[in-house]
């Protein structure tokens, strides 16, 4: 048990359980943006009793508390993001892969002339190819 993983847990209000802090071990320290099948099957290595609605009822609450972030990146795939400051991400094409991009890295400019809209919040999905090691 990773005691930074149950120090923010309490740090935001939430019981760290052993199933929590399973969870929390793994998906709060990877720099992957896991599904939550995902996420039971690599706690369930460590924690083989761990429910699937263990798994899915931790990962919303999480979300819910702030922890993690809920992201749909594509119809139907729900992934979570450890990172909760203002990012964006790039999805390989022929893999998949999820990568985190900085925030100053993408500029959106003129969102003020959505009229009629009042915009809480945006992120950026590019999807494309890794480019071939030059030499």
């Amino acid at each position: 048990m990773r005691t930074d993983s149950a120090r923010a847990l309490r740090e935001h209000g939430i019981q760290p359980s052993a199933q929590r802090v399973a969870v929390a071990d793994y998906v709060l320290h990877t720099a992957e943006h896991p599904s939550a099948d995902q996420v039971f099957g690599r706690v369930r290595r460590t924690f083989p009793m761990i429910s699937r609605a263990t798994v899915y009822n931790t990962l919303n609450l999480f979300v819910d508390k702030g922890l993690l972030r809920e992201l749909v990146l594509a119809e139907g795939r729900v992934v979570f993001d450890p990172k909760t400051d203002a990012h964006h991400h790039f999805i390989e094409e022929d893999t998949g892969r999820i990568h985190d991009i900085p925030w100053e890295a993408v500029k959106v400019s003129k969102i003020d002339r959505l009229r009629g809209y009042d915009v809480r919040e945006y992120q950026v999905v590019i999807r494309g190819r890794r480019r071939a090691a030059r030499h």
